[in-house]
């Protein structure tokens, strides 16, 4: 989720961004060099990873057709029975998270210790105040506001975040006419996780960088911080990653231009049309209640996605299926198939795997209004399978 509040809007990139997709991974064991102690509780998977940009299978989404690139990753996958992970009798810091094989390797802790700036102190006040807002909720409770809610849920959560800000921007899985596409945009807005070209220059960082060192929000600095506070910190992507500049496709469009220019607004636009629909309880249910809701199962999907589930794909990275979160996210808890196949309209790729924003994007193919839908071929699931998944 990208940062809730934006800095002051700098002067447009125009030039295509540097971005990649998640390479392919190629399994190679690598050989351990650790104390036969550490051997014990440590495994190291070496994942060689040779990239052609632009194949027949159209991996790259991103418009850096033809070039070639080549880099290498190691990713350690600790195990289950290592908590914590120990040597020579000493406890070390890195502490395995519950029911989960994942270990802190680098815990942070953001919200103490470090000088807060404004962004900060506004993308926590945001958060704050929608939470503090639920607790009125059973006190305002009734059949029309929480279909309000609902409504709302759907809208902004699943033609907002997940068809539009995900699929749609963040990996051009599919093309929508503009005005379908800025609509479906306007709707991710009110979801109150800041403007597209923020929230999906975040994402796509965090696909070039993933469980790396410098992915904005990945578990190996703690569950908590993949969840949520990895926001309350705004100087760390641009520490990171430098300046976002992958996101050159939205920012050279005057639509997302205006909406980050005037993001505030929408959201306090549509709390006042809901008051006046239906009083207090449409703020608690229709912007309170949905919007904490809404935030949580996103947040999910970077944080308990990458802790808890199965590996279907060899990814490289910590990317996990998680079929509840998938249930709560229209579909975006299958998310190790997402890291697999990133330019994927489709998340659910097995039959059982349900994925509600896939349903809506064939249904938006089928009337002629979605074109251009990318699926993972059986060339490339091969490559990437697990021989016992």
């Amino acid at each position: 989720m990208a940062r809730l509040l934006s800095p002051p809007p700098s002067k447009p990139n125009l030039k295509p961004y540097p971005f990649s997709p998640l390479p392919q991974a190629v399994y190679r064991p690598a050989r351990s060099t650790l104390p036969a102690q550490a051997t014990k509780n440590v495994s190291s998977l070496c994942f060689t990873f040779a990239t052609k940009i632009g194949s027949v299978n159209k991996w790259n989404c991103y418009g850096l057709e033809g070039k070639d690139r080549f880099s290498r990753r190691v990713m350690p996958i600790v195990n289950a029975a290592a908590t914590p992970v120990s040597e020579n009798g000493r406890e070390s810091n890195f502490k395995r998270i519950l029911l989960s094989d994942v270990v802190v390797t680098r815990p942070r802790n953001v919200l103490w210790g470090r000088k807060w700036n404004s962004l900060d102190m506004g993308s926590a006040a945001v958060v704050v105040s929608m939470h503090l807002l639920c607790l009125f909720a059973p006190f305002t409770f009734n059949w029309a506001a929480l279909g309000i809610a609902f409504g709302l849920y759907v809208i902004t959560g699943l033609l907002g975040i997940t068809l539009s800000f995900h699929r749609n921007l963040s990996h051009r899985s599919f093309k929508l006419p503009k005005w379908l596409e800025y609509f479906c945009a306007y709707c991710g807005v009110q979801a109150l996780q800041g403007n597209p070209i923020d929230w999906v220059s975040t994402h796509r960082y965090h696909h070039q960088f993933c469980d790396s060192d410098k992915d904005p929000h990945s578990p190996i600095e703690g569950f908590w911080f993949s969840h949520m506070s990895w926001m309350f910190d705004t100087n760390t992507i641009t520490e990171r990653c430098g300046k976002p500049n992958n996101v050159g496709d939205l920012e050279k469009q005057r639509f997302y231009q205006f909406v980050r220019d005037t993001y505030a607004i929408h959201p306090v636009s549509l709390a006042a049309l809901l008051y006046a629909m239906g009083g207090f309880p449409y703020i608690v249910w229709g912007m309170g209640v949905r919007i904490v809701w809404v935030y949580h199962i996103t947040w999910l999907v970077n944080s308990a996605c990458h802790v808890w589930g199965k590996q279907s794909w060899n990814t490289g990275d910590l990317s996990r299926n998680n079929w509840w979160v998938a249930l709560l996210a229209f579909g975006e808890g299958w998310h190790n198939n997402h890291h697999a196949f990133e330019y994927s309209a489709r998340h659910g790729l097995e039959w059982w795997q349900l994925d509600m924003t896939w349903y809506v994007v064939r249904f938006l193919q089928a009337i002629g209004l979605a074109t251009d839908v990318k699926l993972p071929t059986d060339t490339h699931k091969q490559r990437l399978a697990i021989a016992d998944r």
